[in-house]
């Protein structure tokens, strides 16, 4: 009987298993209630005294080496578990799909429709000095047209203050680069006003200046032309006289919206006209400022505020609604 223990402990130290299911047949085989060692258990009663310690002490041998095996089985299967028909890339809950913000999807479509012309991306710091901001275009100290752009200022004596347009990133690539020029600027502005339903302390601009030789005003019109056309379906545009320092002549933008519903009524105050943006010949001054010779070269540059041109594509009726992070308004883009 002591030969037959010894045969099984070769058996145990040998065995390996290939699934759970042999590990667990492998378990009932010796450690079953009809199994191997229960059955050597019961015959020990019939043992003879002086073999006795031998037959018991084989016994313990091959009950410790079933229980060690089984061990390691299990633990090597712990650690190589294969999910079979499972997809392993699947999440575990439901995860909500999100959606791109609507600024960012109107901005992105003024971007692209821009650069099919051959305009690219410029890009600056939020936090700007007086000379990038103001004085650079235009708008020397106590310049009165600063009062349109009451802001915040973080130092003084030199003055450092949050950019209050991105016209200032045009200053910064213009003294980097020479002409021929023809760049976007977008990104956050910040300026001193009430929030309301039509304004508010933070909002997006996307600026445009191109500058090379023998540009005119008729060049600048045609640019607006393709670019409501293509953004709005609408080609309908006028230009009404008006003053920014850094541009001259100046003139705002309307575009013809229509009066086919209440709220083109509302939003165009009756006329069916609707203003998007300001735009102008760059000032010589601004030209002079970053280096570029006025006798020989000239441009035009424009700028429009991205929330007012989202509320008029999906009709949204208060601009405190992209800052107020409510869900229930962003999802409304998820299939755009």
């Amino acid at each position: 009987m002591i030969e037959k223990i010894e045969e099984l402990l070769v058996e145990v130290n040998s065995f390996n298993a290939t699934s759970k299911e042999e590990i667990e047949n492998f378990r009932i085989k010796y450690n079953g209630k009809k199994g191997i060692l229960n059955d050597f258990f019961e015959k020990f009663k019939e043992v003879p005294n002086d073999q006795k310690k031998d037959f018991g002490q084989k016994i313990n041998t091959l009950k410790q080496a079933v229980n060690v095996k089984l061990e390691d089985l299990k633990n090597a299967s712990a650690s190589s578990v294969v999910i079979e028909k499972e997809d392993l890339t699947r999440p575990a809950f439901p995860l909500e799909l999100g959606s791109r913000h609507p600024i960012n999807l109107v901005k992105n479509r003024i971007i692209e429709i821009f650069k099919s012309i051959g305009f690219a991306v410029a890009d600056g710091p939020e936090i700007e000095d007086d000379w990038h901001n103001f004085t650079a275009l235009n708008l020397p100290e106590y310049h009165p047209a600063r009062d349109m752009q009451d802001t915040f200022f973080i130092e003084q004596n030199p003055d450092i203050l949050l950019r209050t347009h991105t016209s200032s990133v045009q200053i910064r690539y213009m003294e980097e680069n020479q002409p021929p020029i023809r760049i976007l600027s977008p990104g956050r502005v910040f300026r001193n006003e009430a929030v309301s339903s039509r304004s508010h302390c933070i909002f997006h601009q996307i600026e445009g200046l191109y500058i090379d030789e023998n540009v005119s005003f008729a060049d600048l019109k045609q640019t607006i032309q393709f670019f409501t056309t293509e953004l709005f379906g609408k080609s309908k545009i006028r230009l009404r006289p008006s003053y920014f320092p850094f541009t001259e002549p100046s003139a705002e933008i309307d575009v013809y919206w229509g009066l086919n519903s209440e709220t083109d009524y509302r939003i165009t105050k009756g006329t069916g006209w609707l203003e998007i943006m300001g735009c102008g010949m760059v000032d010589p001054a601004v030209l002079k400022n970053v280096n570029i010779d006025p006798e020989k070269y000239s441009g035009y540059a424009f700028g429009m505020g991205i929330e007012r041109i989202v509320m008029l594509l999906y009709q949204m009726s208060d601009i405190r609604m992209f800052f107020e992070n409510d869900i229930r308004t962003l999802e409304q883009f998820k299939t755009l």
